[in-house]
C-alpha cells in the first residue's frame, strides 16, 4: 500500500491512514479519523487572532479574571477529549472587557494544539460568510459544503452571540446550525454580553434551549473592563 507522502503522526501506518494486517486485509489507522476531520474543516476559520496567540492560564489577562470561572474553564480543558466526544460546550456571559474572548480563545488554542478542529467566528462575520456562499461561482465553496464543515468541526466557537440584528433569516441560520450540532452531539462555545433572559428574547427559546443543553449554565463574568485597565497612559 503506497503512502500519502505524509508521515503517520502515530508511527503506525505508512501515511495512508490504513494498516495492512497479517491476513492481507486493510485496517483503518487511528490517525485517519482526525486527518479526515481536519480536511473537512479546511474551509472554516480556525486561526487564532494574533492578539490571543499568547493567552495562557499563567499570565494576564487570564490571571486577573474571576478564579471561579477560570477554574471551570481549566477543568473543561483538562477533560477536553471527553468533553468534545460528548458534545459538551462552554457559555461565557458578561460585561465587555471582562475576559470572555481571552478565555474562549485559550480553549480554541488548546483544541488546535491537540490536533482537533475548531471554527472561530464572530456572529456578524459568520453570517456574512454564509451570505457569500449564495453568490459563489461554480468553483467556490457551496453553502452545503460550508454548512457541513461548520457542523463537523469538533468545536464551533461563536463570539458576540446576540449582537446580530434579529431577522427571520438570521434566526433560521442560527437554529439550523445549532440544532444540527445539537443532534450530532457536537460542542459549541459562545461568548455574549447578554444575560440568559436577554438572549432568549433575542434568539428565541428554541435556540436558547439547545444552547443550554449543549453548554450547561453560563459562566458569568462581570466587573471592570480589563481593556481599560491595561490601556497605556496617554502621552
Amino acid at each position: 500500500m503506497n503512502g500519502s507522502g505524509r508521515a503517520c503522526p502515530l508511527g503506525k501506518c505508512d501515511g495512508s491512514g490504513w494498516i495492512l494486517g497479517d491476513d492481507d486485509l486493510a485496517y483503518e489507522c487511528e490517525c485517519l479519523a482526525p486527518r479526515l476531520a481536519r480536511a473537512r474543516a479546511a474551509g472554516v476559520n480556525s486561526v487564532i487572532p494574533p492578539r490571543y496567540r499568547g493567552v495562557s492560564f499563567d499570565r494576564p489577562p487570564i490571571t486577573t479574571i474571576d478564579s471561579v470561572v477560570v477554574n471551570a474553564v481549566r477543568d473543561w480543558v483538562a477533560n477536553l477529549d471527553e468533553n468534545l466526544a460528548e458534545g459538551r460546550g462552554i457559555w461565557l456571559m458578561g460585561d465587555t472587557g471582562t475576559g470572555k474572548t481571552s478565555l474562549a480563545m485559550l480553549v480554541s488554542k488548546e483544541i488546535l494544539r491537540r490536533g482537533r478542529t475548531t471554527a472561530i467566528y464572530s456572529l456578524p462575520k459568520l453570517l456574512a460568510r454564509i451570505r457569500s456562499t449564495y453568490d459563489a461561482g461554480p468553483e467556490a465553496e457551496s453553502f452545503t459544503d460550508f454548512f457541513e464543515s461548520l457542523c463537523e468541526v469538533d468545536m464551533l466557537h461563536l463570539e458576540d452571540l446576540g449582537t446580530e440584528k434579529r431577522t427571520e433569516w438570521v434566526l433560521e441560520q442560527l437554529y439550523a446550525l445549532i440544532n444540527e450540532r445539537y443532534e450530532r452531539r457536537k460542542s459549541i462555545m459562545v461568548t455574549t454580553n447578554f444575560d440568559q433572559s436577554e438572549l432568549e428574547e433575542q434568539l428565541g427559546d428554541r435556540i436558547l434551549s439547545r444552547l443550554v443543553e449543549i453548554c450547561g449554565d453560563p459562566l458569568p463574568l462581570y466587573g471592570t473592563d480589563h481593556r481599560l485597565e491595561f490601556k497605556p497612559p496617554e502621552a
